[in-house]
């Protein structure tokens, strides 16, 4: 799998073309499914914004109102529900997988319990798009900041399909506890490298090689060594 790791979605030129990169093909011939779950965990999230998400009219997180040839929803929360041969094939289907935001511990609940994590690795041409926590699920863990109250998940573990961490929306206007100053603090009870990113960048990585795709500000924060 690919994987397109953003703070806030397709939100400039430089991003859009590693997108275009990474899909091999223009947008408007490539096939879509975009994943809303994580909004619904999330305390601040209502059903207005995921339905903002799916219909393209979120211009400050832009994901499915790109253009895409076609696009449809996977609800994670459903998938146990419904035969598994039949959803996995939907996936297979889809060159992209748009992931929303919300609450990363949230998502990573139900990527499990739907099976879509194990179903992944074995998507190598498929690109993954995320947005905040659609990003942060891919890490190795979120830190204790980012962990909101759910009686379904415990710590702050998460995916592991990358090897770094994420904060984003670094110094965003609207939200003043992500300064540089706390995304510092926050680097340093990660046991992993991790990224503190602004929403004008993205971390792209493919075959285990990462690069920072960015209009913005960023900053690469090391673990020290005891």
């Amino acid at each position: 799998m690919k994987l397109l790791l953003t703070s806030a979605g397709i939100k400039n030129p430089s991003i859009h073309n590693a997108l275009i990169d990474l899909l091999g093909k223009p947008i408007a011939e490539a096939n879509a499914l975009c994943i809303p779950t994580a909004g619904y965990g999330h305390p601040r999230v209502n059903p207005t914004m995921a339905w903002q998400f799916i219909s393209g009219r979120e211009p400050q997180t832009p994901m499915c109102e790109l253009g895409w040839k076609s696009i449809g929803v996977l609800e994670l929360t459903a998938l146990p529900t419904i035969d598994r041969e039949r959803w996995v094939g939907w996936v297979r289907a889809a060159d992209v997988l748009l992931v929303n935001g919300g609450d990363p511990m949230y998502l990573c609940y139900w990527m499990q319990q739907s099976g879509l994590a194990d179903l992944l690795p074995s998507l190598p041409k498929t690109v993954w798009v995320g947005l905040s926590a659609g990003s942060m699920v891919m890490t190795p863990r979120i830190g204790d900041d980012f962990v909101h109250a759910s009686p379904l998940t415990h710590g702050d573990r998460t995916l592991g399909f990358v090897d770094f961490s994420i904060f984003p929306h670094l110094d965003h206007e609207m939200l003043p506890q992500n300064t540089m100053a706390d995304a510092e603090r926050w680097a340093a009870g990660m046991d992993v490298p991790a990224y503190a990113i602004d929403d004008e960048t993205a971390i792209q990585v493919v075959d285990g090689t990462v690069r920072v795709v960015s209009e913005g500000h960023w900053k690469k924060f090391t673990p020290k060594l005891n």
